[in-house]
């Protein structure tokens, strides 16, 4: 494994509180190819996770990154998967969790946002806000989840950063707060001013492909600015920084905090620059972990991090991490306490006791036993099928905490494998994908079809890859005659009343629910006036 927790992890100087304190858990989000991967690999290279970063843009069996480690990740160069990847830097205890770049999975991204404090907005100079990033920072507003800005690729050709500016303000109704101020773009980015230091951050235009790196920050007051600028740029770079503090709201850690101010960073993530400054900023202004709501036998209680149970929740299950071993992982997001290998937790929804020899911390795929982990951090306990995203633990199995929903899908194919004798194979596997959140899994009433629901198309290839290579199962999608899904609530008579006479177009989901298949959202408005006691819900939590 490239990084191991830190020593100093378990210092018993430290109380509860003081080790969540350090604590910084952050998800990065963007718009595909906005450089969201790149940034990743080069802040593990900032946090001296690894020792080399550019795997990017290798060709071939190369072409991979740290949390790009599913097969068909490294073939198409996309994120398909969140991963996790833990990592000690500058006396703090970081949290990576990157999401899937693709609209397609949008439910991961979404579940992985609930286990965030933190979320980085990745932008591409030359694009701006593009829809996906638009609809993960909706995402990230209704959790009321603090957002760092990092416009990347300035060494292209880039919008003017006022502009930039002007649509963070009008786009995303947040006040954009830049700590830097960029000197040009594309072949004429030189670098940036650090607007706190008064310090000229200057770039080297081939500083990721020789050792020397970028030059150090120089003081715009000295003389050594204009060995990086001539004095039309230096006046250029001095006059936009000027405007540009007149204009925006000087940046106010509270007013972050409360998601309405975005710190906003520059950089170029394939050159390494302006990826410390960003790492540095997290640091000082990502919150560490806070009260987590939850019930208690009933009651509204909020979990602190310093509380003395060990508690925390399922946000992802990941099966074949390593698919010489068929395992099964579940990501769980400590809330409180001080969690130590060996203890027992309870699951709240079961009242199963797991005992967890086993927790691994991750680094994508590469993992190592976990001895200790606090408030914040996120581990994995192998499990065969007894843990569900959405679970809750703690050591008296009393505590639960807000479920994570499923959201109807938008596609519905039917599923079926080509050796009928694997029939039974296929079952499991989609199963255990279902139980991953990759997809929804409903089995009508009627006839031995499965019939499999995505977000996208991009869902259902993923799903063919996984089971040829994982399962050896090779099985063809084919159009379903359904166009939605609803789950169905209600008193017991009227639902009975309703599927009773609807019964061709029933089924069961993975928790043998039942859920209505409909041949358009015409069909399902005209059943719920028929039927106005029973719900017809687009989403459900897990009871």
């Amino acid at each position: 494994m490239s990084s191991s927790p830190p020593a100093d992890i378990a210092n018993p100087r430290l109380g509860l509180a003081d080790q969540a304190a350090r604590r910084r858990t952050f998800a990065i989000i963007s718009h595909p190819d906005a450089g969201k991967t790149t940034l990743t690999e080069n802040l593990l290279l900032a946090g001296g996770a690894i020792r080399a970063a550019g795997a990017v843009r290798a060709r071939g069996e190369n072409r991979r990154t740290r949390s790009d480690w599913m097969k068909i990740e490294r073939e198409r160069g996309i994120s398909v998967s969140a991963s996790v990847m833990t990592f000690d830097h500058d006396g703090k205890m970081f949290n990576l969790l990157d999401t899937p770049g693709h609209e397609d999975f949008s439910e991961d991204t979404y579940r992985t946002l609930t286990a965030a404090d933190a979320a980085v907005m990745v932008l591409d100079a030359a694009k701006g806000i593009e829809p996906q990033t638009l609809k993960l920072f909706e995402v990230c507003r209704l959790r009321d989840i603090p957002i760092l800005t990092f416009i990347n690729k300035m060494d292209r050709e880039a919008q003017d950063p006022f502009a930039l500016l002007d649509e963070i303000g009008s786009k995303l109704a947040l006040d954009p707060a830049p700590l830097y101020w960029p000197a040009g773009s594309g072949g004429r980015f030189k670098g940036m001013i650090d607007l706190r230091r008064e310090m000229f951050v200057p770039f080297r235009k081939r500083g990721s492909d020789d050792e020397e790196g970028h030059p150090e920050a120089v003081s715009l007051k000295g003389n050594s600015l204009a060995g990086f600028l001539d004095e039309a740029e230096q006046a250029e770079v001095e006059e936009g920084a000027m405007l540009v503090q007149e204009a925006s709201k000087p940046f106010d850690v509270q007013s972050f905090l409360e998601g309405h101010m975005t710190p906003v960073f520059f950089g170029s993530a394939l050159r390494h620059f302006g990826v410390d400054q960003l790492l540095e900023g997290l640091g000082a202004y990502a919150p560490p972990p806070k009260a987590v709501s939850a019930t208690k036998n009933g009651e509204s209680v909020d979990v602190q991090p310093g509380d003395k149970e060990v508690s925390g929740f399922i946000f992802k299950i990941q099966a074949n991490m390593d698919p010489n071993h068929r395992d099964r992982i579940a990501f769980l997001r400590l809330t409180s306490g001080k969690f130590s290998r060996g203890m027992k937790l309870k699951v709240q929804n079961t009242g199963r006791q797991l005992s967890v020899n086993a927790p691994v911390m991750f680094f994508a795929s590469d993992r190592e036993l976990a001895e200790e982990a606090y408030a914040g951090d996120v581990i994995g306990i192998p499990n065969h099928g007894v843990l569900r995203v959405g679970d809750s633990l703690s050591e008296t199995g009393t505590l639960r905490f807000a479920g994570l929903p499923n959201f109807a899908p938008e596609i519905l194919q039917r599923v079926r494998v080509k050796d009928p004798l694997k029939a039974k194979h296929l079952k499991k596997a989609l199963e255990g994908l279902a139980e991953e959140g990759v997809t929804q899994l409903f089995r009508p009433s009627i006839g031995a079809d499965f019939i499999v629901g995505a977000v996208g198309q991009l869902q259902f290839e993923v799903m063919a890859d996984r089971l040829a290579n994982e399962y050896q199962l090779e099985v063809i999608f084919e159009p379903s005659p359904y166009a939605e899904a609803r789950w169905l609530g209600g008193e017991k008579a009227d639902l009975e009343d309703f599927m009773g006479k609807h019964r061709a177009a029933m089924a069961t989901d993975i928790d043998e629910q039942p859920v209505f298949l409909a041949k358009s959202s015409w069909e399902i408005g005209y059943v719920s006036e028929r039927f106005p006691k029973v719900r017809f819900e687009r989403s459900k939590e897990r009871a």
